[in-house]
């Protein structure tokens, strides 16, 4: 006899994990000063704990994808309950720094395993436009999560409460997506051969694979690149940087809500194309406005990287069906590695912009600001090429209908 599948327990429940992660990100972020007082850490160790959360997530995202059909993404999430309660009490209770560094390891290695059984396990519930439609709602949690833990975190620290209670905090979606994944059913593979490993490298030397594979890297620093320094940038525009955050992560959140609708009517590469053009035109208004134009930058911005993420993913699960989960979790760890492998280089045109103002006679927030927008400027080299890319693969893929549609 056949078990019913309860899609909506499943898709909510992912959705719960999913806020797990965006708490991890913003509340973390939220209490770094306070971590820092409390044990007498740098700003260069504090940066290493945070580099711990970026490592442990596409980790566990690739070793996710490619045990997947091997241990199945109900154990894959009862790894993500263990690590992430193990992060998130290895944190309450912490000692000093490595303490701290192993916790966050654990707690980036959790949000990996969200990702690695959430965005297959939605795939094979889901078919076409819908499929779309649900992964964009899955993703908007990571936004939506943003805000609300970053209001959470601002209400609670100006609220005197210690940073330890602000973390218990994340216990609450954990315990939630637990409870609601606990005895269901899970859908099988929907794709014939997608369990089978050899079929899914195969697929990933497919031309398709590869293009997306690339534009994931680009996709992926485009989001998050600006996002890393927009902060200082804007603190010195006279905007409000906390304001920008919510702001951007708030449209980020509605537009991939009523997602449905702009991908029925553009279609994946017409997003993706389209996308890319707003965020290009996001990145220079941030790179020229200041004070109250630079929300208007935000929500230009945020439009243009909203549906990056959940439909890249979406193109490979529909376009590739035959990568399977590790398909999908390959291309989120690509992504995630991206944004890593590029803060480096970021940081360096930071530096070099500074010392060059600097030279010229420019201090203080005038200094931060010049060089910031200037930096800002070759970012857009990342959106540039995607615009270019997304042409072609607008040509590319016109007329082809995505390969699950002959799946079902």
């Amino acid at each position: 006899m056949t078990q019913t599948i309860n899609k909506s327990a499943l898709f909510n429940a992912s959705c719960l994990a999913l806020i797990t992660t965006a708490f991890s990100f913003s509340i973390r972020a939220g209490i770094l000063p306070q971590l820092g007082d409390s044990f007498g850490l740098s700003a260069e160790q504090l940066g290493f704990i945070n580099s711990m959360w970026f490592l442990g997530f596409p980790i566990s995202m690739i070793l996710g994808g490619l045990f997947y059909h091997i241990i199945g993404p109900a154990n894959i999430m009862r790894i993500a309950f263990v690590t992430h309660t193990l992060g998130i009490l290895m944190t309450i209770f912490a000692d000093g720094y490595t303490t701290l560094l192993i916790s966050t390891l654990f707690i980036g290695f959790g949000n990996g395993c969200t990702e690695a059984a959430c965005n297959p396990l939605i795939a094979d519930m889901y078919s076409g436009v819908t499929l779309n439609k649900m992964l964009n709602r899955f993703h908007m949690w990571f936004p939506g999560g943003i805000v609300l833990g970053s209001l959470v975190s601002k209400f609670m620290t100006d609220g005197g409460f210690a940073w330890q209670t602000q973390v218990w905090v994340m216990m609450i979606p954990t315990i939630a997506y637990a409870v609601l994944f606990f005895g269901k059913t899970f859908p099988q593979p929907k794709v014939e051969g997608a369990a089978s490993l050899g079929s899914n490298l195969k697929a990933m030397i497919s031309p398709v694979f590869i293009f997306l594979f690339f534009a994931m890297a680009l996709t992926a620093i485009t989001e998050f690149g600006p996002q890393q320094w927009v902060g200082l940038i804007m603190g010195a525009s006279g905007a409000s940087p906390m304001l920008i955050l919510a702001l951007t992560t708030g449209v980020m959140a509605i537009g991939r809500f009523f997602a449905g609708p702009v991908v029925k009517a553009l279609g994946q590469t017409g997003v993706l194309l389209g996308g890319a053009i707003f965020a290009a035109l996001g990145i220079f208004m941030f790179s020229t406005v200041t004070g109250p134009m630079a929300y208007l930058a935000a929500f230009v911005f945020a439009i243009g990287v909203c549906y990056f993420w959940p439909v890249m993913i979406g193109a490979v699960a529909q376009r590739v069906p035959l990568s399977g989960a590790l398909g999908m979790s390959i291309i989120g760890g690509v992504g995630m590695f991206s944004t890593a492998i590029f803060q480096p280089f970021i940081g360096s045109w930071i530096d070099t912009s500074t010392a060059t103002h600097s030279a010229a006679g420019l201090t203080g927030s005038a200094l931060e600001l010049a060089a910031g927008q200037e930096t800002l400027q070759k970012i857009m080299i990342f959106p540039g090429i995607l615009i270019v890319l997304f042409i072609i693969f607008f040509i590319w893929q016109k007329g082809s209908k995505p390969a699950t549609a002959a799946a079902h």
